[in-house]
């Protein structure tokens, strides 16, 4: 770590709080070493401060560190945390640990979190108490925090005064560093804390310890510029930088040999994607158009945000191929008046005309959303706009949230005056309305034939199959379990709320 990066970070080792201190002894200590979030002087984002490298390697001091252990690690949240936790994996694997699916087994328990609803961060609490009867038996388990909550200043703070089992909190910019921080826990009887304020860096040559051999993520960016006043990710994750397009291109040829059968594209906004490269004119439309021609047979990406869905990406996904029609397209709410209070820098009209370019391209696409009820100041008139333009979409699938106030946002400091009643029936009413249109876009596939990538037995019943369409559309149907890994042709019997019953026919030659 240069000294840029340590006048930037803190990493200390903070003295496990006894239970009579009280969170006021801890202010001097916060005032040095963690900045709450500032939406101003996050704003103020340099260009210079993003630093690539491509030579990393775990140090040979660590690497018979893990011998005879066991590590857990638990994830919350998105697939940028999943993939986190699989670089994780990697450099524990590294290191020589093996991998358990036993708490009580593991020398190493890891909780990666996530930040982006109050009911994510309330279960990580209630975890970390439950893990304290572990540590009893065990005093010599290490119990560790990272993610996006250990980039909050309460939440760390929170930590530090209640829960004095935990022995490492570390950061989402520096998870290369797990070996150094690891050691440190070990050395030390005090908490280690290394969490950088600092923007990550980009590093390439992490090691990955894949969740499975059918589906894989690439990361091909990190961070978000876009400031939505709700959103704690700006601040949790750091500016937009995006990996060169040679390494991320190299790293899907690589998942191809493997024999992986979809890829799935990351960024927290991952259509900005090129928006920071100085020296070449390249954006995911030039990305997704070089890797169409890679022989892996599916390509995703998520998550889109409307403002940079610009035309030249429409043109190359209507070009189908291993390039999917199914595209989510997160719009939060149908009112211009909420929209402006979101800071999302669109109107109403703006996103229906992406919609009717994205549709006119690609007459089949199947398009899936983010909504949130109950913002600060909503009214019925705007939630019943909201309504209205998924109607006017006509979504195929969203995810729906009632607004949870995140602390250090803008929106936090607005007054939440939306009762809680009327919130809940504004979702209860929205998702009618989702389960209305998803129905019937899975009635439209009754006796259609579609394709399907198996992932694996159902839920619940190992002798019936899962896997989903290209425009993901869940299915189950019989057959062997050496299917799985394949795609294959299935006949739509019947549909269901959210998924399709299928039979199946014969497997997809390539």
């Amino acid at each position: 770590m240069n000294e840029e990066q340590r006048l930037a970070s803190a990493q200390v080792n903070q003295p496990k709080p006894s239970n009579n201190k009280t969170e006021k002894d801890y202010s001097k200590y916060f005032e040095k070493v963690f900045t709450a979030p500032s939406l101003k002087d996050a704003k103020k984002r340099g260009k210079e401060e993003v630093k690539y490298h491509k030579d990393f390697a775990v140090d040979e001091q660590f690497l018979k560190m893990g011998e005879g252990r066991k590590f857990y690690i638990r994830t919350y949240g998105c697939q940028m945390n999943e993939h986190d936790t699989e670089v994780m994996a990697g450099i524990f694997m590294q290191l020589g640990y093996e991998p358990t699916e036993e708490i009580e087994k593991a020398d190493v328990v890891l909780l990666n979190t996530c930040a982006i609803r109050e009911n994510a961060e309330n279960k990580v609490f209630g975890e970390l108490g439950f893990l304290v009867k572990y540590k009893r038996k065990n005093p010599e388990m290490i119990i560790g925090v990272c993610g996006c909550m250990s980039q909050e200043e309460s939440v760390v703070n929170k930590i530090l005064k209640k829960y004095p089992h935990v022995d490492m909190i570390f950061g989402t910019h520096n998870i290369h560093r797990l070996p150094n921080i690891l050691k440190e826990a070990y050395m030390s009887k005090e908490m280690v804390i290394e969490v950088w304020s600092k923007e990550g860096d980009v590093i390439e040559n992490l090691p990955k310890q894949r969740l499975g051999s059918i589906k894989a993520w690439v990361n091909i960016m990190y961070g978000c510029d876009k400031f939505c006043t709700y959103c704690i990710v700006p601040y949790t994750r750091g500016k937009e930088r995006s990996r060169r397009p040679e390494e991320i291109i190299a790293e899907v040829r690589e998942l191809a040999a493997q024999g992986y059968q979809e890829i799935m594209l990351l960024g927290q906004n991952v259509n900005a994607y090129g928006k920071d490269f100085t020296d070449i004119e390249y954006r995911l439309g030039d990305l997704m158009d070089e890797l169409s021609k890679i022989d892996i047979p599916r390509i995703r990406f998520t998550t889109s945000h409307p403002r940079d869905f610009d035309d030249h990406l429409i043109k190359v996904l209507a070009k189908g191929g291993n390039l999917l029609e199914h595209i989510h397209l997160p719009v939060q709410s149908g009112s211009n008046e909420v929209l402006k209070i979101m800071a999302r820098k669109y109107t109403r009209e703006h996103f229906l005309d992406l919609v009717a370019r994205i549709k006119a391209a690609i007459p089949d696409v199947a398009l899936t959303t983010d909504i949130i009820v109950g913002y600060p100041n909503e009214t019925e008139e705007q939630f019943q706009e909201t309504l209205d333009l998924y109607r006017k979409v006509g979504f195929e699938m969203a995810f729906t949230y009632i607004y949870s106030p995140r602390e250090g946002t803008p929106a936090a400091k607005m007054v939440d005056n939306v009762p809680e009643d009327v919130k809940k029936e504004r979702l209860h009413r929205l998702n009618a309305v989702v389960g209305e249109y998803s129905k019937a876009a899975l009635k439209k596939l009754e006796g259609e034939v579609v394709e399907v990538l198996v992932e694996g037995s159902s839920k619940k019943r190992d002798d019936v199959l899962a896997g989903y369409t290209r425009k993901n559309k869940l299915v189950n149907f019989e057959g062997p379990v050496e299917l799985v890994g394949e795609i294959v042709k299935v006949k739509v019997l019947e549909a269901k709320s959210y998924s399709l019953r299928g039979e199946f026919l014969e497997i997809v030659k390539r």
